[in-house]
């Protein structure tokens, strides 16, 4: 699976799941960390871990498993890191402090 195809069923689960303000931000040529951020809101706490979930449930079912994780049960960001592919899952309010869109655009 390409990156591209990768952030896009990414960003297909997200919205199944009814995540907001789901975007792919092209990073090819800007860093080599990775190609694609996905980044998505969550309502809630819970609906931030729901969101991260059903992203490495449905992802696992395709055998592609995140290299790495942070963010904690609870906490207002999730990063799931799918090495060419970056998942970022914020609270509203976490999202406009971090401003990845403004940064990375």
């Amino acid at each position: 699976m390409t990156a591209e195809e990768k952030a896009n069923k990414i960003k297909e689960i997200l919205d199944n799941k009814k995540a907001q303000r789901i975007d792919i931000i092209p990073l090819k040529g800007k860093t080599p960390i990775a190609e694609y951020f996905v980044i998505a809101s969550g309502t809630s706490s819970t609906h931030i871990n729901s969101l991260a979930g059903e992203v490495e449930a449905k992802m696992a079912e395709l055998s592609i498993t995140p290299l790495h994780q942070e963010g904690e049960n609870g906490s207002s960001w999730k990063l799931l890191d799918y090495d060419d592919v970056i998942v970022h899952i914020f609270s509203e309010d976490s999202r406009n402090s971090y401003k990845l869109e403004e940064l990375w655009k």
